[in-house]
């Protein structure tokens, strides 16, 4: 079992930070998650001892730098097992997403083609599909869900064509927290030739991912949502198709040379991808967030989240007004107090000092699934502990004190 009560003082915000006067409760891990000392020191290391540029001068302070950033580089080919020149720095995973469709999707997809996705999707693995189909001719389809809200095999089955040549899949997804059997669906899909487009966000800080056993083409995820800084993401794609994949950006940084006529010679695989300044202190601090990670151990992690999240649907289910969406999954915890408008039990969780997360979630397509535009979430970290369930089940129940407003 973790420490929890030892893990959690590594966090300044659970240390410092107060709702309504009382002590957080952070359940909107599924948004961002909190930062640890180590990576807030990095951060304030760069900016305080170093501050030069990467990959632009020729002194100590430069080097110095260079040396840190493509190290988290390493770090991260290392954390998902690939080569380092296969990890593209990108500002999150809604950039590496567009990276992806516009970089490889425009380039690739024709008249007639097909795009698979789902209703469950987040925008960024949508509207960038959209966009591609709209500007290429190519079609959108969609994979049903289960009677749970899961993609299985069965349904990718049914779902592809000979027209099919792409596939976008989160390999959790951010509502309703299901984890689709990668292995199994990108086997058969690669039998079929089908590229397959794998969204991270919500498996990769929670578990383990190895990308050559699972055999993903693409994977995009974000460091802010594994404790490292904002506007930092990671796009891994399998070298043979990053090679037919143009850069989305163009200036300095990605190119060798260029001359009066228009010809322009690129950098090397990844740099090509990468013009302009990076987030260089964002990069140093996921590395320090990486290296924190796997000091817990993501098995760790991932055993504690679910032994948590077991907790609080047992705890939930013994609540009459609560309604769960998702009560066997391992991710976000969807749900929704019956009769009540999830934005007025959101106000009432932070009235108590609970930070949940209420809407769509990005997932504007999910209602056709749910029959309901809103819900609740609450999305657990290895930095949650019994106690903040505890709280939070014992709003849930104050139903007589909800606001009057109802579906």
């Amino acid at each position: 079992m973790l420490d929890v009560e030892k893990i959690r003082k590594d966090f300044p915000v659970l240390q410092n930070a107060k709702m309504q006067g009382k002590s957080l409760v952070y359940l909107d891990n599924g948004a961002t998650t909190l930062k640890p000392q180590c990576v807030i020191d990095a951060i304030v290391n760069y900016y305080s001892n170093l501050g030069a540029n990467a990959h632009r001068g020729d002194y100590d302070l430069s080097l110095e730098v260079d040396q840190l950033f493509e190290g988290v580089r390493t770090k991260v080919a290392d954390l998902i097992n690939c080569q380092k020149e296969e990890v593209v720095f990108t500002s999150g995973t809604t950039d590496s997403l567009n990276l992806v469709a516009y970089g490889y999707g425009l380039g690739h997809l024709n008249e007639g083609d097909e795009i698979l996705i789902n209703y469950s999707e987040h925008a960024s693995n949508t509207l960038p599909w959209f966009e591609v189909a709209k500007k290429t001719g190519s079609k959108i389809k969609y994979i049903d869900l289960d009677e749970q809200g899961k993609i299985i095999l069965e349904n990718v089955k049914k779902a592809v064509t000979p027209n099919t040549k792409l596939v976008a899949l989160a390999q959790v997804s951010n509502v309703l927290g299901y984890e689709i059997d990668l292995k199994e669906i990108i086997a058969f899909l690669h039998s079929k030739n089908i590229v397959v487009v794998v969204d991270g966000a919500q498996s990769v800080p929670h578990q383990k991912v190895d990308v050559q056993e699972l055999d993903i083409d693409f994977l995009a995820f974000s460091a802010h949502k594994m404790c490292g800084p904002t506007g930092v993401g990671i796009l891994y794609g399998k070298m043979s198709l990053l090679e037919m994949t143009n850069p989305t950006r163009y200036g300095g940084g990605s190119n060798a040379r260029y001359d009066k006529e228009c010809q322009i010679k690129l950098k090397e695989i990844p740099t090509r991808f990468e013009s302009g300044t990076p987030n260089i202190a964002g990069v140093i601090g996921f590395g320090a967030a990486i290296d924190y990670l796997n000091s817990i151990g993501f098995d760790a992690i991932h055993k504690h989240e679910i032994e948590l999240r077991k907790y609080a649907i047992s705890k939930l289910k013994q609540v009459d007004k609560v309604i769960v969406y998702n009560e066997n999954s391992t991710g976000p915890i969807a749900f929704n107090i019956k009769g009540v408008f999830a934005q007025d039990v959101a106000s009432l969780f932070n009235k108590e000092g609970i930070a949940v997360r209420n809407g769509n979630h990005c997932a504007k397509l999910l209602h056709n699934f749910l029959n309901t535009n809103q819900t609740l979430r609450a999305s657990l970290y290895f930095y949650n502990s019994v106690e903040d369930i505890d709280r939070f089940v014992e709003v849930c129940k104050k139903g007589d004190e909800f606001l009057d407003a109802f579906f």
